[in-house]
């Protein structure tokens, strides 16, 4: 744009200077041609060497924006560079051009170069819309003309419209006019009367054609609407309707529907239906009509009984500015049904009946009725059968209800009976009645407990007083017969009446204990509770209750042995037996309670030395450790602990006093000799005494039996003449001893010192050895006269 200016300027100026101008030089070309076609060759056309076009500055210059035409400076041809649409650089414009100049230096000189843009026909006529709309009344007369909508081409001469043509029909044609400026205008002729009731609607199709080759066209849709006039009355599709309906069709019930047609449309074919004036009033009460759809519907209850046929008048009327109305007649005719449904009376009625009654026990009278006739009137009457009730037949319609089952008030309390009656209608209409009947209970259940027998965990040294259970019993029957009092059964428990260990509340169920138990006097016991109705006559049951007393803790260990002296027990050992395990001694102890409150360890808490002795956790077993040193103590003192394993775990002690003799003759501690307190010796104690002391004696008359049986033995067999070991003088004998024999029937005890011979008169004496201090048994002890041997020898167990 900036160049075209400059050049203008330039080429003015050279006008101004040179004052020369040459010629006008004329082109002609057609529109949408391609983009390089030639136009002219002006360097040619201006007698301008190919030489001249660079060094002069040869140049093309247009007002216009657009650049459709160029110069090739290379052979001065003129071209086109833009495609060309003559509608739109022209518009309708017959004429249409384009103006450049041509500018040229050394010297200066201006051409005009006019270019003509030849139209062609590349546009179609086109309608401003696709469809257009015309009314028409049915009443005009043929030779009505309608203007129709013209159509568009923006081509010009012959290639713009030239004329119109109408789809083919018997109603319409067109009729052409041409006007002064060339355009053709087209108008719809009415040819033929129109009835809209015959077509209301015509689809017409107009089409534009122009005079171009070739010839191009446009369409648009004609829709004539025939517009409607009130010439035609209402006809219903029957004359005569008829519709057969059932007495008691519910309220709105569709009877039938009358249906007429107006070939009219608009208002004009707009009907209203309605009965007309030969309807009574009392029929249009039982019927309604519908204006808009003519539907007819029962409004009340229809009754067979009253009327069997209704006549109904109906008129179509349309909306017209002239009115027409069409005519018609309905017959409606009523069957006859069962429609009345069996009536029940209860006459009189028990509510309340004993769960005891009797079979057969009546309870209402019962009357029935059907007002229908025939069949229909007929009735039958019964019961549930799952009910233990019936009906009984008195009369026709009289009926007793009766039991017919015994009743159980515990399974069902209250019964709701149905009485159901039916008639012998097709189909059989029923009614039904409920009567409500109570079952009143007698006590005819006893009271059950919810177990047989009650396992009742009981931890000694219980709070007397103190609930330990509570039993329960259910009792199905109601009121005073389910009404339930409590009590424990008299029975001996440890020969005392169980009423006075235990009791129970009479309501609760709960149970005390009278007074505190002792699980080491009684571990277990069981009485019975029973549960007793209010009723008449009383029922009652009864439940055992299995009390099981737990141990507790409450028992310390007892030292049974060895035997005690305020808590101190003395041992004497020799001390060539004091070897490394060694057993010393045993503590034997006893606790009276069960389980792991019983389970027993022993322990030295304080000891004169810790490394000569040790004990056994469990067994109780005092052992030595080592060998005795000559510079240890000759009296060793141990405190001995015994607990058990209880909880709170429980103890007792007890001081041992170990003296350690140089041999075995020493005499016994002076402690030994000391006056025992007889209250010391506990009750197991003294039947350990008891018992090895008669053991003793049976051992001691075995041993005399047996001397007897063989010094008798040997007088038999005339063997030399022994003394017996008697002192009585009956048995002595001046003959030597037989030394042979004596060898062969020596005293053998066991553990016993090495037999030996005797000689002389030998005497055995009864009396404690050094060691009956620690094992409390009695030995024999042999005496042999100074004269045979200064001996003593000491036979028993180490």
């Amino acid at each position: 744009m900036a160049t075209a200016a400059s050049d203008a300027v330039h080429f003015i100026s050279l006008l101004i200077l040179s004052g020369h101008v040459a010629g006008r030089i004329r082109y002609s070309i057609q529109e949408e041609l391609e983009q390089g076609a030639f136009v002219g060759n002006i360097a040619e056309d201006l007698n301008i060497g190919i030489s001249e076009l660079r060094t002069r500055r040869f140049r093309l210059i247009s007002d216009d924006t657009k650049k459709y035409l160029a110069l090739n400076l290379e052979n001065g041809m003129l071209f086109v560079s833009e495609r060309i649409d003559r509608e739109q650089v022209c518009g309708e414009h017959s004429l249409c051009s384009l103006a450049y100049k041509i500018s040229l230096d050394n010297p200066p000189e201006m051409h005009s170069v006019a270019v003509e843009i030849i139209d062609v026909n590349d546009n179609l006529p086109h309608f401003s819309k696709s469809a257009f709309s015309l009314r028409i009344n049915e009443l005009l007369a043929p030779g009505a003309r309608f203007p129709l909508e013209s159509a568009h081409d923006p081509d010009v001469g012959t290639n713009t419209i030239s004329t119109y043509q109408i789809s083919r029909n018997e109603y319409f044609d067109l009729e052409l006019q041409k006007r002064s400026n060339g355009d053709v205008i087209a108008e719809l002729s009415l040819e033929k009367s129109l009835d809209r009731e015959e077509q209301p609607t015509f689809y017409l199709v107009l089409t534009a054609i122009d005079g171009g080759i070739p010839q191009r066209t446009g369409t648009a849709q004609i829709i004539i609407t025939v517009v409607d006039v009130n010439d035609n009355a209402p006809v219903f599709d029957h004359k005569l309707y008829r519709a057969n309906i059932r007495e008691n069709t519910p309220k709105g019930t569709l009877v039938t529907k009358v249906s007429a047609v107006d070939l009219d449309e608009g208002t004009n074919g707009d009907l209203v239906y309605s009965f007309t004036s030969h309807t009574s009033p009392s029929t249009r009460e039982l019927f309604e009509l519908d204006p808009v759809t003519g539907e007819i519907k029962v409004e009340e209850v229809l009754d067979f009984e009253k009327a069997h046929i209704y006549e109904l008048g109906v008129e179509a009327t349309d909306k017209g500015q002239y009115a027409q109305v069409g005519h018609t007649k309905i017959m409606v005719r009523l069957i006859d049904m069962n429609d009345n449904a069996p009536e029940i009376e209860v006459m009189s009625s028990s509510n309340m009946v004993p769960e005891d009654a009797q079979i057969g026990t009546m309870l209402a009278e019962i009357s029935v009725s059907d007002p229908d006739s025939g069949e229909n009137g007929q009735v039958q009457c019964g019961v549930d059968k799952n009910l233990p009730f019936k009906l009984q037949k008195i009369s026709s319609n009289n009926y007793n209800l009766v039991t017919s089952d015994a009743l159980d008030r515990e399974t069902v309390s209250v019964y709701n009976i149905s009485i159901s009656s039916w008639d012998r209608g097709a189909p059989p209409l029923s009614a039904s009645k409920h009567i409500l009947i109570t079952v009143s209970d007698v006590n005819d259940n006893a009271p059950r407990f919810t177990q047989s027998t009650y396992n009742v965990f009981l931890m000694e040294n219980n709070r007397p007083g103190a609930s330990i259970f509570a039993v329960a019993a259910l009792d199905a029957d109601l009121d005073r017969n389910g009404m339930l009092t409590y009590s424990v059964v008299d029975s001996r428990i440890q020969d005392d009446s169980a009423t006075y260990i235990v009791t129970i509340n009479s309501k609760s169920g709960n149970i005390f204990a009278v007074r505190s138990f002792d699980y080491e006097n009684l571990k277990q016991f069981r009485f019975k509770v029973k549960a007793q109705d209010a009723g008449f006559p009383k029922l009652s049951s009864t439940a055992i209750v299995n009390v099981i007393i737990l141990d507790q803790n409450d028992n310390a260990p007892v030292i049974d042995s060895p035997l005690m002296w305020n808590n101190t027990a003395s041992l004497e050992i020799a001390r060539q037996s004091l070897y490394p395990g060694y057993l010393v001694t045993k503590i034997i102890a006893s606790d009276a309670d069960s389980g792991q409150n019983m389970r027993l360890s022993f322990q030295i808490l304080e000891a004169t030395d810790k490394s000569l002795f040790n004990i056994g956790l469990h067994s109780g077993e005092i052992k030595t450790m080592r060998n005795l040193k000559i510079e240890d103590a000759t009296n060793q003192r141990m405190v001995i602990h015994v607990r058990d394993n209880g909880q709170p775990r429980l103890s007792s002690t007890i001081t041992i006093i170990v003296s350690v003799l140089a041999n075995i003759t020493e005499r016994m501690s002076s402690e030994l000799h000391q006056h025992r307190n007889v209250s010391q010796f506990s009750g197991p104690n003294v039947y350990l005494i008891i018992i090895f002391g008669s053991t003793s004696f049976i051992f001691l008359a075995i041993i005399i039996l047996l001397l007897l049986l063989k010094c008798k033995q040997n007088r038999t067999h005339n063997v030399e003449e022994t003394r017996c070991c008697f002192p009585s003088s009956k048995w002595r004998s001046t003959d030597a001893f037989n030394r042979r024999a004596v060898l062969h029937e020596g005293l053998h005890y066991s553990g016993a010192a090495p037999t030996l011979p005797l000689s002389g008169t030998c005497h055995y004496a009864v009396g404690l050895s050094a060691e009956s201090s620690k094992c409390d048994f009695l030995f024999l002890k042999p005496t042999l006269n100074s004269n045979d041997m200064n001996t003593r020898i000491t036979i028993g167990r180490e």
